[in-house]
């Protein structure tokens, strides 16, 4: 981890609080980075003004959260000050700096009635798993972590991470357990389509027997054959970058956009919002609201009125 030069000034203890910051304080790599990028970018901000550690008061936070707010969405904002916040908290208490400056710095006002996750038609989410080939590994693993995303509702950090043995039976039925963040597990039935991919996939990977193995791996280049490394995000993002170009959709989408495409597809077919709550390990309905876009074809039918 590379150390902004105002911490640096202060020595070694301050050095360490902060290192110690990002390695016990914040468990989740996702947020690790996303607050990692958030104060090397402040703490550059304030040499670039002549700022050490001691000198940071509330109107320089404020100054720097007005600035970028005019390049960056409020929510971005918001995450950006709540790094910093939390940073400050963390230095007060290891007694580096004796009052945090971001404490009475107020955010930007943001409330979302509706999430900006692009989401596939249903035409454009049948043609693309339709055109998945299926006559090779690699084409049954993409339609396989596709469909996992599509039909458990799944982030792509908790698809990434399954292994085999996530994918295993009760009785009858076979069922899904997802490694969340927040180190939950959510575990659900497997859609009995999900549960015909899933089958064919690891029928022809021969992975069965490595349930400690990822489920979803990395490709061998173009060889065709799967090496024992998990796919990572940025894996997954790729491949249904080229998927949606191969099979012509013209929606911008990306991995969230699944999740938003099955939560949508499950309220038109009569599903309660409760339950595509619980589906989705949300902790607010307000939140898997934001993944409802059944009134995005109502306010195009309404649009359409518009003749003259």
């Amino acid at each position: 981890m590379a150390l902004p030069s105002p911490i640096l000034a202060e020595g070694e203890r301050a050095a360490i609080r902060y290192v110690e910051f990002f390695t016990a304080q914040i468990r989740n790599s996702n947020t690790r980075a996303a607050y990692a990028r958030a104060a090397s970018a402040f703490f550059t901000w304030c040499e670039g003004h002549g700022l050490p550690l001691p000198a940071i008061q509330p109107v320089h936070v404020a100054t720097y959260i007005e600035q970028i707010g005019r390049e960056l969405s409020a929510p971005s904002v918001k995450q950006q000050l709540a790094a910093i916040r939390m940073l400050f908290d963390w230095l007060v208490v290891g007694q580096v700096v004796p009052l945090n400056p971001a404490a009475a710095v107020r955010g930007p006002k943001h409330s979302a009635a509706k999430g900006k996750t692009r989401m596939p038609t249903r035409d454009e989410a049948k043609v693309l798993l339709a055109s998945i080939p299926t006559d090779n590994l690699v084409g049954m693993r993409d339609r396989a972590l596709i469909g996992t995303l599509l039909f458990t509702f799944a982030r792509v950090s908790a698809a990434a991470a399954m292994r085999v043995g996530d994918y295993y039976p009760v009785g009858r039925r076979w069922w899904l357990r997802l490694h969340e963040k927040g180190g939950k597990h959510h575990e659900m039935p497997c859609h009995h389509t999900l549960q015909e991919y899933l089958d064919a996939y690891l029928e022809v990977a021969s992975i069965e027997a490595d349930k400690r193995g990822p489920l979803f791996r990395t490709a061998e280049g173009r060889t065709g054959r799967l090496r024992s490394q998990a796919m990572s995000q940025p894996d997954v993002y790729r491949m249904i970058q080229r998927r949606a170009e191969a099979a012509g959709v013209a929606t911008k989408i990306g991995c969230h956009s699944w999740r938003a495409r099955g939560i949508t597809a499950y309220l038109e077919n009569g599903g309660l919002l409760e339950h595509a709550q619980q589906m989705a390990g949300h902790a607010s309905a307000r939140t898997t609201k934001l993944y409802d876009r059944r009134n995005d074809r109502i306010s195009l039918d309404e649009v359409e009125r518009i003749a003259l």
